[in-house]
């Protein structure tokens, strides 16, 4: 294992590989590339549902999430992979009066922001589902040019062209602890050996909170555990359905193939590191998925292709980005609250013009700067599943 490196990312799932990418792109090719498993590309990347959407209630997630998806389209012959991005739409009902009357100013800010955002009736929504129960709801709105891509495809296209470009990957590498001297970071120790360089990136996902720890700072950044179950062929559900959530109890569903892909965030689980499917909380998510769509009723569980990964939670839902103020040569890429998929490869572009221009600039990150916490700064994200 080389001892020296200019740039060192822990992690190597897609957010690293995103932020390795850019930098090589850019001349800086003296990176390495840490991942603690056997392969990269393998945790919370490859158990995501994968969904990107231009959606939120804030303007700097709407503009990472424009300027994402807009690179995703072009993946596979800029970048290489597969991208596989299938923009079916995301369709969000709502049947809260106090959500819905809220969520009217979203939509303002993303229509201000160029997202092509349709507001519609609880009659235009039922469009898209089959005998979706409507009663209840006060309207929907559908953005066509979301939808969902591949992560994987993703991760290993970013992985590869980083690695073309020089980076280094160093795999069953685990970060222990950091080294330090001044103030500042100059090296790592790992199960492997020490490696000494001159910046470091926490891009670890759920694991940042407890990788910062190592080098003495407090990463708000928290794993939780989410399920997704998919359903056997589901052909009463034809053709294709825009990723749809019931935004009043958080289910959502897809197809994924010939069968639908549904989950429910647990609000009351706490955190932890388990990733074991919950069988028992999956009475919650039927319960509120025939609500809204009866349909399902007909449905057959497909328990082998069922699985669990980890959303990496901060306080605000927002993401933690930039150069840590306690810390010199330490930069913070995790915390994206389920939305690190969709965003990375904003992300990778943003980190590298924050470690070799000083500043990320091509979109202002300073709203998700870890300063916020302290200074009382921070905005929650409301369109959150």
């Amino acid at each position: 294992m080389p001892n020296q490196t200019q740039i060192a990312i822990i992690g190597a799932g897609l957010v690293g590989a995103s932020i390795a990418y850019h930098l090589a792109l850019r001349g800086c090719r003296d990176v390495m590339l840490l991942e603690k498993e056997s392969s990269a590309i393998c945790g919370s990347t490859a158990r995501s549902a994968a969904g990107v959407r231009h959606q939120f209630s804030s303007a700097t997630n709407i503009q990472l999430s424009r300027y994402s998806i807009e690179q995703l389209r072009t993946f596979d012959t800029v970048v290489g992979g597969h991208a596989e991005l299938r923009q079916v739409g995301y369709l969000l009902l709502f049947s809260e009066p106090d959500v819905w009357a809220e969520y009217q100013t979203s939509v303002a800010l993303q229509r201000e922001l160029g997202v092509r955002v349709e507001v519609l009736t609880p009659a235009e929504a039922a469009r898209f589902v089959p005998r979706m129960h409507t009663g209840d709801l006060l309207g929907a709105t559908f953005c066509p040019d979301d939808g969902y891509v591949d992560p994987h495809g993703i991760g290993m296209g970013y992985l590869r062209a980083a690695q073309a470009l020089g980076v280094r990957l160093q795999r069953d590498t685990a970060v222990t602890g950091f080294t330090l001297e001044a103030g500042r970071v100059v090296g790592l120790v790992t199960n492997q050996a020490s490696v000494s360089c001159d910046l470091v990136v926490n891009a670890t996902g759920p694991w940042a909170g407890v990788v910062g720890a190592l080098a003495g700072l407090e990463i708000p950044v928290r794993p939780y555990r989410r399920n997704i179950y998919m359903t056997t062929p589901f052909p009463q559900i034809p053709g294709t359905i825009p990723l749809t959530i019931d935004m009043a109890s958080g289910f959502y569903m897809r197809h994924e193939g010939a069968s639908i892909l549904m989950g429910r965030s647990n609000p009351a689980e706490p955190s932890s590191f388990n990733q074991n499917v919950d069988w028992e909380w999956l009475d919650q998510v039927l319960e509120a998925g025939l609500h809204r769509f009866p349909i399902l009723e007909a449905a057959g569980l497909a328990q082998g292709q069922s699985w669990a990964g980890l959303y990496e939670i901060t306080p605000d839902h927002n993401p933690i980005l930039g150069r840590h103020p306690a810390l010199e040569g330490y930069v913070d890429a995790s915390g994206f609250s389920g939305h690190g998929i969709m965003h990375a490869p904003a992300t990778g572009m943003l980190i590298a013009e924050e470690i070799l221009d000083g500043r990320a600039h091509t979109i202002n990150i300073d709203e998700l700067r870890i300063t916020r916490f302290q200074q009382g700064a921070a905005h929650l994200e409301r369109n959150i599943i």
